[in-house]
């Protein structure tokens, strides 16, 4: 074992697990890059070695400080310049730290105090920023354009003695804005509030609330809230709380139960220290439905009082998305049914949005519902409502809520099975500019590129889709095509897993919904896994004996591509009539069907009118 003086620099990811729990192939593939693109070259120039690399961290060796803090200065000011051009929800962020003193070598790792402070000091400093010991400080002096911040002596767990801690501040910051620090606002992460209503069907109404809550939390000036998509990877996991604080780079974090039976909303509430984990308030409420906005405004009141917030007189208005609580919570049900997508549940998605608007005529968000479900029905299951309907549902929805992004893109969608490109894009790219977080203006704007071969595009929409929302099953399945076209196939295998893994998920919650497995043994058929596609549709097949729920065309690209000619023709025939103008077009293109180009009865079948949606 061999000692000698060195320079330690101990780095990790901030947000590690959050960014894992909505994409891990995408954070993966990001750190590999900055690795072989960033890291080691600058490692190499300054005369360093990779000691070792650990999921979310690296440690580093260097022969004198003056290398190691140059190092962390060009890694802190690369990464800002590369996050300038990524969504602020995927950008990576380390945190630093570095420290020079005595440390043992074995076999290549590095152990001691001088390492382990390092590790310390790293924890301690801000999100793109770097701590620093004082002996690194002192050693330094004036050599660098550096000015150091102190932030006084600091106990650091297992270390003997206080040791003296700095932030580095310099010319050569981050261009770039990193997250919130703690001690500028507070910040609050909203955990999805857990459903305890003993039947897995209420969880919709639980999901609301959390996300009302994170709605209305956000419309205040004086505090950092965590988008919706950053909080839900949390969902349905047991974590630490001070961890979860970390992990997001927050100060507090709300989290809660509901209780829903009949008229009746039994609501928990608990507002946690990120820093100590422990209880800062807690409160049980008992109510009628009807007073769920009242609720959720005091809530937020609490919250508001306990964080000391000062608001602006805008702020303290309520703006509930409506004020009837039966339109509220029938449109949170028909939501859950929508995002299903088989035919049975659009049907009853439909049937629920309907009656919310009974309730409310003006609720802007059922309109954006209905609008959605009848253009997804008449795309996919041969129903006819009429397109002019759809897109006027869609515009009453803007004029209710001109800056509701799921609006723009319900009347992008509308204008897209309509034959009107040139409308569709500008919708959807409304609704992006609205709100770059908007799902489905991902998930429909990759649709609406693979229809144009646009295979580049459309990959980029469905990997932010499949990263908004972490239950997504469809985005990383559909994004094989593209992936496939565009040559990255190591990127392209590791999707679908993650889309297989998404859809027994899916299964599990919802088993009589056969759209996940009728999607994923299309795509493993694709892959030429047969055994499993045949599994798969069988199962399908069992979850929905009368087959209310599918459409047909899954089971027509297993067909194919088990070489079962006839019986992929003969559903083609019985679905084609009744598909809209964009699964026509995706049929055409759907490289599934490829060995089927040839037969004369597909031919036929692609050249059939198209009039089903000028007859409307």
């Amino acid at each position: 074992m061999e000692r000698r003086l060195a320079a330690i620099l101990a780095a990790d990811v901030v947000g590690y697990s959050r960014l894992m729990g909505a994409n891990e192939v995408g954070t993966l593939n990001a750190l590999r890059d900055i690795r072989t693109d960033l890291i080691e070259g600058v490692v190499a120039k300054e005369g360093g070695r990779i000691v070792k690399l650990m999921g979310d961290g690296i440690l580093l060796e260097f022969p004198s400080v003056v290398n190691a803090l140059n190092c962390a200065l060009e890694v802190q000011q690369k990464m800002a310049e590369r996050n300038t051009h990524i969504p602020d929800d995927r950008q990576i962020h380390f945190r630093i730290g570095v420290n020079i003193g005595d440390i043992l070598i074995e076999d290549g790792d590095v152990f001691g105090d001088g390492v382990n402070i390092a590790a310390r000091l790293e924890a301690l400093a801000h999100p793109g920023g770097i701590a620093v010991s004082g002996a690194v400080r002192d050693q330094v002096g004036k050599r660098l354009q550096i000015v150091f911040e102190p932030a006084g002596e600091q106990r650091l767990k297992n270390i003997e003695g206080a040791v003296s801690v700095f932030h580095v501040q310099t010319a050569r910051r981050p261009a770039s804005p990193v997250p919130a620090e703690p001690a500028t606002v507070p910040s609050i992460a909203v955990l999805p509030f857990s459903n305890m209503s003993g039947d897995p069907e209420q969880e919709y109404f639980a999901d609301g609330i959390t996300e009302d809550l994170i709605t209305d939390l956000s419309k205040l000036s004086g505090l950092f809230v965590v988008s919706r998509n950053s909080a839900f990877v949390y969902k349905n996991r047991h974590s630490n709380m001070i961890e979860v604080a970390r992990d997001l780079g927050v100060q507090n974090i709300l989290e809660g139960s509901v209780r829903k039976a009949g008229n009746r909303v039994r609501i928990t509430a608990q507002l946690i220290d990120g820093v100590t984990g422990g209880n800062k308030w807690a409160d049980r409420y008992d109510r009628d439905l009807s007073d769920i906005f009242a609720l959720q405004d005091e809530i937020t009141k609490t919250i508001v009082d306990q964080l000391h917030i000062r608001l602006v007189d805008k702020e303290t208005r309520h703006s509930a998305p409506t004020e009837n609580a039966d339109a509220y919570n029938l449109y949170l049900k028909g939501r859950q049914y929508f995002h299903m997508r088989s035919r049975k549940y659009l049907e009853e998605a439909r049937q629920l949005f309907l009656e919310a608007l009974q309730h409310d005529p003006d609720f802007a968000r059922a309109y954006v519902g209905l609008a959605e479900c009848e253009a997804r029905m008449n795309d996919w299951h041969g129903t006819t409502y009429a397109i002019e309907d759809i897109i006027a549902m869609s515009k009453r929805a803007i004029e209710l809520a001109p800056d509701l992004a799921e609006a723009h893109a319900a009347l992008g969608l509308a204008y897209q099975i309509s034959g009107r490109d040139g409308e569709a894009v500008a919708a959807y790219r409304m609704a992006l500019s609205l709100d770059p977080l908007c799902y489905d203006a991902h998930h429909n704007f990759a649709r609406y590129h693979r229809g144009k071969q646009q295979h580049e595009r459309s990959a980029y929409h469905f990997i932010r889709a499949l990263e908004i929302k972490p239950d997504d099953y469809r985005s990383p399945l559909l994004l094989m095509t593209d992936l496939h076209a565009l040559g990255r196939v190591d990127e392209r295998d590791r999707y679908l897993e993650l889309g297989l893994k998404r859809v027994e998920d899916a299964v599990a919650h919802k088993p009589d919904n056969p759209d996940p497995l009728e999607l994923a043994a299309a795509t493993l058929a694709g892959f030429g896994r047969m055994d499993e596609a045949r599994g798969l549709l069988s199962r399908a097949e069992a979850s929905d004996p009368e087959g209310r729920s599918t459409n047909g065309y899954n089971a027509a690209c297993v067909y194919a591509l088990l070489g079962e000619r006839d019986t992929a023709l003969e559903w083609l025939e019985k679905i084609y009539p009744a598909l809209g103008r964009v699964q026509r077009e995706w049929l055409r293109n759907d490289p599934d069907f490829s060995s089927l180009h040839g037969d004369p009865r597909f031919q036929r079948l692609v050249s059939f009118p198209e009039d089903r949606d000028e007859d409307r």
